[in-house]
């Protein structure tokens, strides 16, 4: 692998597919060839179908917002019937006083396609409201469609609404011809996924034994070690992850404080064992949230049994006179990192209306996975073949510290419980993690800045290049997994500051390289610019230009400092390399010659390293391995003066005396790796590494 192979992340959450076709809400960005134009079925066939197919609804404990009736809350404005979100939340709560939510109802529509047999039974959902963290919004309208044939009158595809168009769907084909679908409702979102497993509350993305999984949504084959994972919208919480809500601001207050909500408190909103102030109100990750409990659970007053709710069955025609679903801005901070202060995106919307969404007329244009409409469009000639769509995917961890480093001096990187939730700032609408894995549909071809946030975490940005170019997949590897994301706790934070002004070169991009965690950053460098990095790590930053030369500079955070750590001109070229393999000959020199300098001080007579050897031997050892490094770093400041008086030939020469000097180095690592601390060995070992490629590229560059 090249240099330049290790370096680009800007297609670190490279395109799973490509066809650049954007979309409007609720549109569908697979949809190749169009679909047969689709009209309503009369009055009692619809209600027939939509008996028979009429969702079972479970919900979270936790849950405040139910599928509700909003006529209650209408008002006329200039001549038009509306539902204000002032009028929906506090007329909701003001009516919710027992333990049965007000008017349980779910909306139905049926349309059949054009000389087709395949019917859509849509059943549409109102919530008041929706709290779902990065982007909660007075009213909220959730969808199940449920594709027919009714010649045969057996399901052909559920396709359940998720958090966002830049989410999947929750989709599931050919389900049993006698099954009701089960919908899964997250807490405060109301986003649907969907339960046919025998544990009927229950989400499983994966089949464990015998069990049948719930999931046919295409796996995730852009990241090696996750590729058997469906990607499709779940239940982080019904998995072991932690979820946080977030409070929502109307006008810098908490909402339940607004004079126009009289009838809310904050305990009718998400309950306050799940709920945190702001993102960056935590240190750290929140790690001991609940995990998700069923509350109550729905059913249609026709089928009978014995649920906790029976919803009532209504046609969407009796609401379409309603025109506008509104209300004023909500906010939320979402911090990008930028060089000077973090900015603020907006991405908080309300909903509308769904008779003005496309999907409300032509279902299909909702279903998000190839497949599924592929599978149709093979079976009806009513639906339009696929076509493909640009997706981004990055898999979200954590930076921690190793103990395979010396104290406070490398980073490893792993999974956490925790979900992040990400942002393309070019369509400002954010959505969440899923187990990690971050999944973001329907995105132009094109740069664009993605943005990676969570609770208790220092913001991440880079920006992703996407290209059309059918459906292959390019991810890149950074700290070992293909597309890895690693945010870091706001107290282990630290800010990492480039600022090109004054350079003389033109720096296209930025790197940052832990010492034991590899590469943590790799993305377009456009003037000024910043990364949060983890002040327990050892780094190297690595500065490229449109010539493509290279620049380097050791950096080492100060854990106990506030400030961050900022590099003034980095420029590229010979000096700049020579220098920092100085700085990390240096560096390393003198953690060894301390080690060198404590031996034969325990009682035994045996070192730090405790490896066998005792007294002189060792400790000869020891220095010689030290004093190797120092005659590196005097022929490396040796090259850099060189260069800076513009004299190639002596700074090549001394680079060639560099490169004696570090094979010494390696012969004289192997001889005294025994008598090293653990952790200054393999910390020695990979700085080693690093100068002997930054030696190379240093003789390699054409810029002095």
């Amino acid at each position: 692998m090249t240099d330049r192979d290790a370096l680009s992340r800007r297609t670190v959450l490279g395109a799973l597919a490509s066809a650049g076709a954007t979309s409007v809400a609720g549109c569908g960005a697979l949809q190749g060839e169009s679909d047969s134009e689709a009209t309503e079925v009369e009055d009692d066939r619809a209600h027939e179908l939509a008996a028979q197919f009429a969702p079972v609804l479970y919900f979270d404990e936790h849950e405040p917002w139910f599928p509700t009736d909003p006529r209650p809350f209408t008002s006329e404005q200039d001549g038009e019937t509306v539902v204000t979100g002032f009028d929906a939340l506090d007329g909701y709560h003001e009516q919710f006083t027992g333990d049965q939510p007000p008017n349980p109802t779910v909306f139905y529509n049926v349309v059949q396609y054009e000389d087709s047999p395949l019917a859509a039974v849509q059943f549409w959902m109102y919530s008041a409201f929706d709290q779902f963290t990065t982007n909660f919004h007075w009213h909220d309208w959730e969808v199940l469609h449920v594709f027919v044939d009714t010649d045969a009158v057996a399901p052909q595809l559920f396709v359940a609404s998720s958090h966002s168009r830049k989410v999947p769907n929750n989709e599931f084909l050919d389900p049993d011809a006698e099954s009701v679908p089960r919908i899964l409702s997250e807490l405060g979102s109301h986003s649907s996924a969907l339960s046919l497993n025998d544990i009927a509350d229950r989400f499983q993305r994966l089949p464990t034994g015998d069990s049948f999984a719930d999931i046919t949504n295409r796996p995730i084959e852009t990241l090696e070690d996750i590729a058997s994972i469906p990607l499709a919208y779940g239940l982080p919480r019904d998995e072991g992850r932690v979820l946080p809500y977030v409070l929502p601001e109307l006008d810098g207050a908490p909402i339940y404080e607004d004079d126009r909500l009289p009838s809310v408190e904050q305990s009718d909103l998400v309950d306050q064992d799940l709920t945190i102030r702001s993102f960056d109100a935590l240190s750290s990750p929140p790690t001991t949230l609940p995990e998700r409990a069923t509350g109550l659970v729905f059913d249609h007053e026709e089928r009978g049994g014995d649920p906790d709710v029976a919803y009532s069955l209504v046609p969407t025609s009796e609401i379409e006179h309603i025109t506008d679903f509104t209300g004023p801005q909500l906010s939320f901070e979402f911090a990008v990192p930028q060089f000077a202060e973090d900015a603020i995106a907006g991405h908080i919307t309300t909903t509308g209306a769904p008779w003005g969404q496309p999907r409300y007329a032509n279902p299909a244009a909702d279903i998000s996975e190839p497949a599924h409409r592929a599978a149709l469009a093979e079976r009806y000639d009513a639906i339009g073949a696929p076509s493909s769509v640009n997706t981004v995917v990055a898999n979200v961890t954590e930076a921690v510290t190793t103990d395979d480093a010396p104290a406070g001096e490398g980073l490893t990187t792993q999974s956490s419980p925790v979900e992040a939730f990400v942002l393309l700032e070019s369509e400002p609408e954010a959505a969440p993690t899923f187990g990690g894995i971050a999944a973001l549909r329907d995105v132009p071809a094109g740069e664009h800045r993605l943005t990676v946030n969570g609770a208790g975490r220092a913001p991440h940005s880079e920006t992703v290049a996407v290209e059309d170019g059918g459906d292959e997949v390019r991810p890149v590897t950074a700290a070992g997994v293909e597309g890895e994301i690693p945010l870091v706790a706001r107290e282990s934070a630290t800010k990492l500051e480039v600022d090109s002004e004054g350079t003389d070169s033109d720096l296209t991009d930025l790197a940052v390289e832990d010492d034991f965690a590899s590469r943590l950053y790799d993305a377009p460098l456009v003037g000024p610019d910043a990364v949060y990095v983890h002040r327990g790590g050892a780094y190297t930053t690595e500065v490229r230009d449109s010539d493509d030369e290279v620049g380097a500079f050791r950096v080492n955070p100060d854990p106990e400092a506030d400030d961050g750590v900022r590099i003034d001109e980095p420029n590229t070229g010979k000096a700049s390399l020579a220098r920092f393999l100085a700085d990390i000959s240096d560096e390393t020199r003198a953690e060894i010659a301390a080690v060198a300098d404590s031996d034969g001080d325990d009682e035994d007579g045996t070192s730090g390293g405790g490896q066998g050897q005792t007294g002189g031997g060792q400790s000869n050892a020891v220095r010689g391995l030290a004093q190797a490094l120092g005659a590196v770093a005097e022929a490396a400041r040796r090259a850099a003066e060189r260069a800076e008086n513009g004299e190639r030939g002596r700074a090549d020469e001394s680079l060639r005396t560099v490169v004696d000097r570090l094979n010494r180095v390696t012969e004289r690592l192997s001889e005294a790796r025994s008598d090293l601390p653990n952790g200054l060995g393999n910390a020695t070992e990979r700085r080693l590494e690093q100068a002997t490629r930054r030696s190379e590229q240093a003789r390699n560059a054409d810029k002095l």
